[in-house]
């Protein structure tokens, strides 16, 4: 047997651990989980919005022990509390928009005839979370999939093995069945063989490339739906009417927040010759503000990364790069507390180029590479030069410019003037190596229905 183990970043204790359940075991609750759908998808969807938006409610309820929880799961400073304004804001959208997105779409409904096409679920729905935001992850998938009336099996990732415990403890103390809802620890193994003999309907997945892959490869033959959100190595460009200031606040944000730990986080910036010395003196002075430390004390405002392997793929990015005349910035007399291990100073590198690892592989962690470009052509060409699409963050003053420039970008989402967001009512998706399907906006709810056709020909 398995075991499932939470090795804190903070002291490299193991934290928490759950067995792993044997193939048998896990098809027993996906088998449950089936058995109950049926009855779930009968009941009035206002029912079961309510039920989703009160086992939202009851989380909010456990705040303080899950911002502790996630301090030492994965190293967030408790210093910026949980993921409660991201978590609620995409299940109350969700919710909101769930009658008008399921509804039936009546193409005729004359004395002749009756079409129209239904939205059904599809039955159990198999969710897979990451642990860099293993809240608000989960719910992107979790809440649509519940209120469209399917049944949510949920395995979350090693490094938060607690976080689906928590969430599956709080919707069915709202009320939500508990076969309707089931948290599981697998391991890889176990996880491959229930896709490969189609335990399930649909899969939503958020990781790694590789993880991707591998659960593509484990369904190949089954014809199961499978949505995927893979890696990023997502861009800024910050034109010559860009507000600097505000450039500078918002990219390094993107660059550094959760230790650099985001889907969508700032990767790559490349800003106009005109603004490149003064938006690189201001970054390196707003990235040598964090506190790096301890996530459990309130004045840090870095934590650790998730795991020191982690951090050692970002030391080797920037070894790599300086070794081929990259320049890094940040003083690291700053950032005493790094350790060589999960605890990692911020860096910003410049005289990068795309010949770098730090300039083409996804980084995940809180290091960037600045480059100095001439004009939109150039930084397209740049931007595009990748092999993920997740999101890009363009910076200036004519929205028409950005419009323009996001025509001719590879990526799921074009951003002026933010970044390192989600918006519910768009569609979460990505190209290229980022992945494929859509989650959140009307498009999730179809994503996770399938359509059904009715053509009723009335007597006569």
């Amino acid at each position: 047997m398995t075991m499932i183990r939470c090795v804190s970043p903070v002291d490299g204790s193991v934290y928490a651990e759950r067995l792993a359940l044997s193939l048998d075991e896990a098809k027993a609750v996906v088998a449950r989980a089936r058995k109950a759908q049926k009855a779930w998808a009968k009941r009035p969807l206002d029912e079961r919005i309510a039920l989703v938006l009160k086992g939202v409610a009851r989380l909010n309820e456990m705040g303080q022990e899950v911002v502790t929880e996630l301090a030492w799961q994965m190293g967030r400073p408790i210093k910026y509390g949980g993921e409660f304004k991201g978590f609620n804001e995409r299940s109350n959208y969700m919710a909101s928009i769930a009658q008008e997105a399921l509804a039936p779409l009546v193409i005729e409904d004359s004395a002749a005839f009756k079409r129209f096409i239904a939205r059904e679920p599809h039955g159990v729905v198999f969710v897979i979370a990451p642990w860099n935001y293993p809240y608000m992850t989960a719910i992107n998938s979790v809440a649509p999939a519940l209120i469209a009336g399917n049944a949510v099996v949920l395995k979350h990732a090693s490094q938060t093995l607690l976080t689906g415990e928590r969430l599956a403890r709080a919707f069915h103390e709202a009320g939500v069945p508990e076969e309707v809802f089931a948290n599981v620890f697998l391991d890889h193994e176990t996880s491959s063989r229930l896709i490969a003999e189609k335990q399930f309907d649909f899969i939503n997945f958020t990781g790694s490339v590789a993880g991707g892959q591998a659960i593509e490869r484990a369904a190949a033959g089954t014809f199961t739906g499978i949505g995927l959100e893979l890696g990023g190595k997502d861009p800024g460009y910050v034109m010559e009417d860009a507000d600097l200031d505000k450039a500078v606040d918002t990219l390094m944000d993107g660059a550094t927040f959760n230790s650099g730990q985001c889907c969508c986080g700032i990767e790559r910036i490349y800003v106009h010759e005109s603004l490149y010395d003064a938006f690189v003196e201001k970054s390196v002075a707003w990235v040598s503000n964090y506190r790096l430390g301890n996530p459990l004390d309130p004045e840090t405002s870095l934590g650790p990364m998730a795991h020191k392997r982690f951090a050692q793929v970002v030391r080797e990015q920037i070894a790599e790069a300086t070794a081929k005349g990259a320049r890094a910035l940040v003083d690291p007399k700053l950032f005493p507390q790094d350790d060589g291990g999960a605890y990692l100073a911020p860096q910003v590198l410049v005289d990068v180029d795309h010949s770098m690892t730090i300039m083409r592989e996804e980084t995940f962690g809180p290091a960037v590479g600045v480059m100095k470009v001439r004009d939109d052509a150039e930084a397209v060409a740049l931007m595009n030069d990748s092999k993920y699409g997740l999101t890009v963050s363009l910076w200036t003053g004519d929205a028409e410019r950005a419009a323009r420039l996001g025509a001719e970008l590879e990526t799921g989402t074009v951003f002026m003037n933010r970044a390192d967001y989600l918006d519910p009512a768009l569609c979460w998706t990505g190209v290229k190596e980022t992945g494929r399907g859509g989650s959140l906006s009307v498009i999730g709810f179809h994503n996770l229905t399938r359509p059904k056709s009715y053509h009723l020909k009335r007597a006569g």
